[in-house]
């Protein structure tokens, strides 16, 4: 094998956005051309989990894949021209929201399909809400209408270490049969980012709500896939089917086999899952 056979196509950009007065230089990750599909890592992560699906040729010989790190995670730091260190970080349902669609408005994007795991499923449903007329399609993976209780003072004790404790926490949620090589990776990811970890989740267990008002997301208007694995205890496929149903054109699919971190814990299987539903959202949205 050859040195150039060994050399990625994935790319990596720096953009500078403005969010609510706020400024940020996010870094991310793309490869592919067509359809715009914009991917949300999960909460305390970065955009190295979206690796298999940025490398999948199939997928990307007719999408662009863009892998962002939101600020403060991965390479992207966190505010330029705010005293940042002077609050602590508590991810806002209202803030997320501006920042993906700054993040989608800065590289010029027509009709993005949206992704997101886990905090980022739960924002998909957000987007779907808030701007249907900006996302072709939105593809919430592991996210419900609410996913109470984990936001929790221990993830950040002094008497723990952050770093080993937010990675062991996501073990469980992992699916057994997935490859031993690719669970590792997962839980290496975590040991980087417990700093962000505790602010996520105050997003994804606190502020995200929408218990009563998925009955106004419109999933003709804007196409709403929902992807859960069954060995999500956080997300429960229950919960992901209950979401589908209380929205007008929405549609579930449970993933065997697979637990809350999908794309890196077993990319080969979500694959699978992943294809059928861009498949349904191009059949959907035919003209």
């Amino acid at each position: 094998m050859g040195t150039a056979s060994r050399i990625s196509p994935v790319t990596g950009h720096y953009v500078t956005i403005d969010v609510e007065d706020v400024q940020y230089k996010v870094f991310y990750l793309e490869n592919g051309q067509g359809q715009p599909l914009v991917c949300q890592h999960t909460a305390g992560c970065h955009n190295h989990q979206w690796r298999g699906l940025l490398e999948d040729e199939e997928i990307t010989a007719n999408h662009r894949v863009i892998a962002y790190d939101l600020a403060r995670h991965g390479k992207s730091d966190p505010p330029l021209n705010k005293e940042w260190w002077k609050e602590e970080y508590k991810l806002t349902a209202d803030h997320y929201v501006a920042f993906i669609t700054a993040f989608c408005d800065a590289l010029g994007l027509e009709d993005p399909i949206f992704m997101g795991s886990s905090f980022g499923g739960n924002v998909a449903l957000q987007l779907a809400l808030r701007h249907p007329d900006r996302f072709k399609a939105v593809i919430p993976v592991e996210g419900a209408d609410y996913s109470p209780g984990f936001y929790l003072d221990w993830w950040q004790h002094p008497h723990a270490n952050a770093a080993q404790v937010c990675a062991s926490g996501v073990w469980d949620l992992m699916a057994p049969q997935s490859p031993d090589a690719d669970r590792w990776a997962t839980w290496f990811y975590y040991s980087q980012g417990s700093e962000a970890f505790k602010g996520d989740l105050y997003f994804y267990s606190v502020d995200h709500d929408l218990r009563g008002r998925l009955g106004e997301i419109d999933g003709e208007r804007c196409p709403v896939v929902m992807l859960t694995g069954e060995y999500d205890y956080l997300t429960t496929p229950a919960d992901g089917a209950r979401t589908a149903e209380q929205i007008r054109g929405a549609e579930f699919i449970e993933m065997k086999e697979i637990g809350h971190f999908p794309m890196s814990e077993n990319y080969p299987r979500f694959a699978g899952y992943l294809k059928q539903a861009l498949r349904r959202i191009e059949e959907r949205t035919a003209s």
